[in-house]
């Protein structure tokens, strides 16, 4: 092997090796799946499935919303605890009131860390 080869050889294991070393960052919680089930009259409940790389009780997916399309929050489930060996996970919330003349909301999650910012989702309310 010439001196160059060895050269970038040498050069392309190190940047591995501090590749390697740098923090893994979880990133912001994603909604990737949700199914709404119409309970009564004007209350539905919401099984949301989360993807998040929980890092911890330091940066985990710790909960999410059901929003109207003006911004206001309707619902919203608390996650208790990191979920590490559980990706993705999905978790309900029933008695979720959805006003008249409101046809789609949106699914966010948020994390510890970055709060809201990741993947949402859009979903129609049927009536």
């Amino acid at each position: 092997m010439g001196r160059g080869v060895r050269g970038v050889c040498v050069l392309a294991f190190g940047s591995l090796i501090a590749l390697a070393t740098l923090p893994v960052m979880a990133g912001e919680a994603d909604v990737v799946g949700v199914k709404i089930i119409k309970e009564g009259t004007g209350t539905y409940r919401f099984d949301v499935t989360v993807r998040h790389g929980d890092e911890g009780w330091k940066h985990y997916a710790n909960g999410w919303d059901v929003v109207a399309p003006d911004g206001k929050v309707l619902g919203t489930r608390e996650l208790a605890h990191p979920h590490e060996n559980e990706q993705p996970f999905t978790r309900s919330l029933a008695g979720v009131v959805i006003p008249d003349g409101i046809n789609e909301v949106s699914l966010r999650a948020h994390d510890s860390v970055h709060q809201h910012g990741g993947a949402e989702m859009r979903v129609q309310v049927q009536r």
